[in-house]
């Protein structure tokens, strides 16, 4: 009598549709059985390993869509929402109209110049010496049917359409579509599995893999699972903290280092500490529903009879309007981390001091590469009576040289609370020069307001994302928050040493602003 080949009842299943399907793939037998890929695996390395199925890997080009094709096919093309936006932007001065855009349909400006490129370069619109001065809307039926074309396409490659090269080239162009390679896996009978099944001479058993008394009258009906003692378990991997928060817990370790003191303050605050008391005038346009969450609710804030006083003389006597302390005890989500810093001059008072702070921020922002609505900020202030401007640009060099960031260029800047102010930028690696050193010296209206006049404060709030994008070489900032293990683990953060400079064994170097 023939030996009979058992399986379970899942490899069995495996087997019926290799034979019936004549070397089917196996994202097919996976959609026939309903059952990931990945969870067939073992049973096909059985099956190979009892010379029943061939597996056979192949390598295969997979177009997928990249960030910004997920972008458009959202939020619209470039050319659709700037077209759209002809009919409400009265301006016609390029760069004035392509502020408005932005504003209007909360767009990243540098997609709004994408958009008015194409419009222009399909003679929907034209420009002349920065000013569009005519629209010919045959010719913006003909854009906006190009784009539409390219949604049918970017919708098509989703679900897996192969692309030719003219094709593929027109959307590579655009930087709408990637080429990954994936593995294609097929399977194949043997001639051992055709024979024995012909034969019948393979059958199903239920795979048991711990044997219990009660299987004993009927040990037969089961297939029970042999040890290998000779398959080496699997390592686990090791823990390891998540890149971004490294670079927090180093940046926390220079700023001590270099003297200062860490302080925290609410994430739910009130306007009163996220604006008034930093001189912004309870008109001001930062403080609309554009930029601040606002929260919902009819409780109110407290604060100290003394700092509402000073806010409102100070208010009323430098703006000349009239200062609401209700709307000032109305709660908001914080929008930046000077709310805290601003909390630690109230209380220390006049003095020699540096405090910081490291913490998230929260504002209605579009979510891309560069922007996002939930952010970490690295605030600070350097208080006494002879502190100036030059020790906050001495402070901006040390930290960069710190970080080993090589070159910073400052630019004079505008900030509501601080003059004179500074924008601070570095040079990121793939995206060029960027800001991340706002800063400047905290007005005198603001150091009276806090009870500390007498004093000078030399202020900032560095965006800690984008310095952190820079220094572990990512290029979009929603990459500091994946879950991806590949990802993380493609991050270089080498650790930095703040006193011996290792990432660098140089200062910073100024350098001139870029053209």
């Amino acid at each position: 009598m023939e030996a009979v080949t058992y399986v379970t009842p899942r490899q069995y299943s495996i087997i019926k549709l290799v034979l019936e399907l004549k070397e089917p793939l196996l994202v097919e037998i996976s959609e026939r059985l309903g059952v990931r890929q990945e969870d067939l695996m073992r049973d096909l390395s059985e099956l190979e390993a009892k010379k029943l199925v061939e597996v056979v890997r192949a390598k295969r080009r997979h177009y997928v869509l990249a960030e910004l094709a997920k972008y458009y096919l959202e939020r619209g093309f470039p050319e659709e929402v700037v077209h759209d936006a002809l009919a409400t932007c009265t301006s016609r001065v390029v760069e004035e109209f392509a502020k408005c855009v932005e504003n209007i349909a909360k767009y990243p400006i540098e997609e709004v110049y994408v958009g008015i490129q194409y419009l222009a370069r399909s003679r929907c619109i034209v420009i002349d010496k920065g000013v569009i001065v005519a629209v010919n809307e045959d010719r913006c039926v003909e854009a906006l049917k190009s784009a539409k074309s390219y949604r049918e396409l970017l919708n098509n490659v989703s679900r897996g359409m192969e692309l030719d090269a003219d094709t593929f080239n027109s959307l590579k162009r655009r930087r709408l579509v990637e080429v990954q390679e994936r593995v294609v896996i097929t399977l194949r009978p043997t001639n051992t599995l055709v024979s024995l099944w012909e034969r019948g001479l393979v059958k199903e058993k239920i795979l048991v893999t711990v044997v219990k008394p009660e299987y004993a009258p009927e040990l037969d009906r089961y297939l029970i699972k042999e040890f290998d003692l000779s398959v080496e378990p699997p390592k686990p991997r090791l823990s390891k903290k998540h890149p971004f928060m490294q670079f927090i817990d180093e940046l926390r370790e220079i700023m001590v280092s270099m003297g200062f003191e860490e302080v925290k303050g609410p994430h739910v605050e009130s306007e009163l500490w996220n604006f008034d008391v930093l001189y912004q005038a309870q008109d001001h346009p930062a403080r609309e529903i554009h930029d601040t969450f606002f929260i919902k609710t009819s409780l109110q804030a407290r604060a100290p009879l003394d700092l509402i006083e000073r806010t409102q003389i100070v208010h009323e006597t430098g703006w000349g309007y009239k200062w609401s302390p209700e709307r000032a005890l109305k709660l908001v989500l914080r929008s930046q981390t000077t709310a805290v810093t601003a909390r630690a001059i109230y209380e220390r008072g006049p003095g020699e001091y540096r405090v910081f702070t490291i913490d998230r921020n929260f504002r209605p922002e579009s979510l891309d590469a560069k922007h996002s609505m939930e952010f970490y900020q690295l605030d600070g202030v350097i208080v006494g009576k002879n502190v100036s401007f030059k020790h906050l640009l001495y402070f901006f060099k040390e930290l960069a040289a710190a970080l080993g960031i090589r070159e910073v260029w400052f630019k004079p800047g505008y900030f509501p609370f601080t003059e004179p102010s500074v924008e601070g930028y570095i040079k990121h690696p793939k995206l060029g020069w960027i800001e991340v050193f706002p800063g400047g010296m905290f007005r005198p209206e603001v150091m009276e307001i806090l009870g500390a006049s007498t004093c000078k404060a030399a202020a900032w709030g560095i965006g800690v994302d984008r310095l952190a994008m820079t220094v572990l070489e990512v290029d979009d900032i929603r990459l500091l928050f994946s879950r991806n293990l590949e990802v993380l683990s493609s991050m270089r953060f080498k650790g930095l040493d703040y006193f011996t400079k290792k990432s660098t064994g140089k200062s910073v170097k100024v350098v001139d602003a870029p053209l």
